[in-house]
């Protein structure tokens, strides 16, 4: 069995998760990919299963209604763990994430075990942005400054939906705790990485927004993710 677990959760993906499938499963090695899909009405699971005779390690995971970003990550990452897999991925459908990012992150992580987290960074040093309008660049990096201020926290890109998480981290976080259901999820997650101890190590990535399909991305979402910030950071505040 592969030691990689790549989780990507779908709503709609249908034109785009072939061809993300068929680059990873080309030039990511030693990899499954689950597929947790959200009742797509455009056919993504059931393009998914016929898939599967290529495919031997595409496993596909369908819900009967849209349930949310968080709830599919933590629904992957219990089933990746009951399973043995050493390294549990996040990753979007809509080709937004490169594979070839990826690929460098993967090596990263290989060269140094330790590493609890490895976050593919759009806002450090080398990392860029491809097609993004200019409010939504600004929203995204106001966001994580505010993160950074609330939480104390020193991670530049706390919103990257790109990740590689050992499963020894996952397993020192109770991941029952872990509410959020929208991009708060991935902020939530750093959080829970930091307060369990373990190194979080960023990686530069080139992010392009997609091409093909809708983004998920509403007020609704920017709003849990502002709430919640605000009560952990006012936590934070209140323990010292």
């Amino acid at each position: 069995m592969p030691s990689r677990l790549v989780i990507i959760p779908t709503f709609n993906e249908s034109s785009n998760i072939e061809e993300l499938l068929r680059r990873l499963f080309k030039y990511i090695p030693d990899i499954s990919v689950l597929v947790i899909d959200d009742n797509s009405p455009d056919g993504t699971s059931e393009l998914c299963h016929r898939l599967q005779s290529r495919y031997p390690e595409l496993h596909i995971y369908r819900r009967d209604m849209k349930l949310g970003l968080g709830s599919a990550y933590r629904l992957g990452f219990a089933w990746g763990l009951e399973r043995g897999y050493s390294e549990l991925i996040e990753m979007d459908a809509d080709h937004s994430h490169r594979v070839r990012d990826l690929a460098a992150m993967l090596d990263i992580h290989s060269k140094d075990p330790r590493i609890g987290l490895v976050i593919g960074s759009r806002w450090m040093p080398g990392g860029a942005i491809i097609n993004w309008p200019r409010r939504r660049e600004l929203l995204s990096r106001t966001a994580n400054r505010y993160v950074q201020l609330m939480l104390g926290t020193k991670v530049k890109d706390s919103t990257s939906g790109l990740r590689i998480y050992s499963a020894e981290t996952l397993r020192a976080i109770d991941l029952h705790t872990i509410r959020s259901e929208g991009y708060s999820f991935q902020i939530e997650m750093t959080r829970a990485v930091i307060e369990a101890g373990k190194t979080i190590k960023e990686v530069p990535i080139t992010f392009r927004e997609r091409e093909n399909g809708v983004s998920k991305m509403s007020s609704a979402i920017v709003r849990e993710a502002l709430l919640m910030v605000t009560i952990w950071g006012l936590k934070r505040f209140i323990k010292r």
